[in-house]
């Protein structure tokens, strides 16, 4: 799939704009923080947040996770934090799973239906989105995100937002994946100017870049909180790692060695992330977050699960979830519970003390999860999914079961997101529900619908009221671009 506009145009250096909801947002979050007692405050200063998201990465990849890549670095955030046994993505592809983690909003609501590809998509992270950076900058926090960025960037004729736009003072993306792999690619960007070709792999540049800012930063605003956004490419296709590295799992030329190569490889660039917060004296004040933006392409990859990338069957929406915060989420702990990236937003703002933005959030604060009192968490409201190409079209977790639902309206064949689908898509209707137990059966193998008709019932009325809130919500590119709404 094409991932990159064929020109690169000269991005001019754009101001933040906020929408009035943001404004609101600041001015809460700072009397929030008035709040606290100048003794707590002195006490315990606001912890840094570092958001790790993977590309592509499996369920079962990890070494914590029962997978065969070798992962100290990220086993270990693990060990010292809280694991989610069932923590999910936002969407099944990219664009509209990092949409959710951002805007902690369905990704549709946000304005991103599928993957984005700028030079034929209006498509993008709507401007009137209360982004997670917005949110801690409002509260104070230097922001910067570096990595893959896949929310929509101006091509040479079409003007779509920036990451300076969506809260970060600093960014170094890519509109997709690294190009033309994660070796010596030559199309990021930094703070709007073009870079041209770097010497290295994408996961190891992506952390000389976080390393590179946390060291400015300390040296020009030491007391300062800050966000740091990690977005890495790997293992997203096309694929390079090390020889060295890549040996560890096969022969050099083996696809699925160098696949495991570019996990490994992105678990030694978190280690030397983790060793720049020790260096600085800031990693028993970090909240560490991992997880990855949807499953993986590789069947062999998503352990006994059914589906992979582009479904919404359990493959391809289940990753990995660990929470990491030294003193404030324990050790060692596994969760059952189900969780994921729409929860990401609220989490932090919950873990921070932080006011949420004053709109509809999806996602349910983990905090009473994280922090012993599981007692005390209520999601208000089941995890939902929908992608347009994918059969099932929706799927909802509510407690131990999973409802999927198929589209009762016919769409083309193409793998590439059409804007002129988007009426049909807001006024379509779904049928053929099935039902599935997670607990009793995670592979889904067994359809309970005919057995437990007043649950599929229940549990469809919800999906459907769900549903109906978003697609009011949703914006149709297809009427044309709109960057302020």
């Amino acid at each position: 799939m094409p991932s990159n506009p064929p020109h690169l145009p000269t991005f001019p250096h754009r101001s933040a704009q906020r929408s009035w909801s943001t404004g609101l947002l600041l001015i809460t979050s700072i009397l929030t923080f008035g709040q606290l007692s100048g003794e707590a405050h002195a006490q315990a200063p606001r912890p840094n947040v570092v958001m790790l998201l993977a590309d592509d990465l499996g369920y079962r990849d990890v070494g914590c996770y029962g997978g065969p890549v070798e992962t100290p670095t990220i086993d270990h955030l693990a060990a010292g934090g809280t694991r989610f046994q069932q923590f999910y993505s936002g969407c099944a592809v990219c664009s509209p799973s990092r949409a959710t983690l951002i805007a902690g909003r369905h990704h549709i609501r946000a304005g991103v239906y599928s993957w984005i590809q700028d030079e034929s998509q209006n498509s993008h992270l709507r401007l009137r989105e209360t982004t997670l950076a917005e949110v801690l900058r409002g509260a104070g926090y230097a922001t910067a995100h570096v990595g893959k960025w896949h929310l929509g960037l101006p091509t040479g004729d079409r003007d779509k937002p920036t990451p300076d736009q969506h809260g970060f003072d600093h960014w170094f993306a890519t509109w997709n994946n690294a190009q033309p792999s994660h070796h010596n690619p030559d199309n990021f960007i930094r703070n709007g100017e073009p870079v041209g070709q770097l010497e290295g792999y994408s996961c190891q540049l992506v952390a000389d870049e976080a390393i590179g800012w946390m060291d400015r930063h300390r040296e020009s605003q030491p007391e300062q909180p800050f966000f740091l956004n990690v977005w890495f490419h790997e293992p997203h296709a096309p694929i390079a790692a090390p020889d060295e590295v890549t040996q560890k799992y096969g022969k050099v030329n083996d696809k699925a060695a160098i696949y495991s190569g570019t996990i490994d490889n992105t678990d030694q660039a978190i280690q030397r992330l983790l060793a720049k917060l020790d260096a600085l004296g800031v990693r028993e004040n970090t909240l560490i977050i991992y997880a990855s933006d949807n499953g993986s392409y590789r069947t062999d990859r998503v352990g006994n699960l059914r589906g992979r990338k582009g479904a919404n069957w359990e493959g391809g929406i289940r990753v990995p979830g660990i929470f990491h915060w030294p003193g404030h989420i324990p050790a060692g702990v596994v969760l059952d519970q189900p969780a994921g990236l729409v929860d990401v937003l609220p989490t932090i703002c919950g873990m921070l003390k932080i006011a949420p933005p004053q709109v509809h959030l999806d996602g349910s604060d983990l905090t009473p999860l994280l922090t012993g009192h599981a007692d005390s968490f209520e999601r208000h409201q089941p995890l939902f999914w929908h992608l347009q190409r994918s059969q099932p079209i929706v799927a909802m977790r509510d407690g131990d079961y999973s409802l999927v639902g198929f589209r009762d309206y016919e769409m083309s064949n193409k793998n590439l997101f059409e804007e002129k689908w988007i009426p049909a898509i807001k006024t379509g209707t779904y049928h053929n529900f099935e039902l599935y137990n997670l607990k009793d059966d995670p592979g889904q193998t067994k359809n309970l619908a005919a057995e437990q008709p007043e649950r599929v019932e229940a549990m469809k009325q919800q999906m459907l009221q769900i549903n109906a809130s978003i697609m009011k919500d949703a914006m149709d590119w297809h009427l044309g671009p709109d960057n302020q709404k």
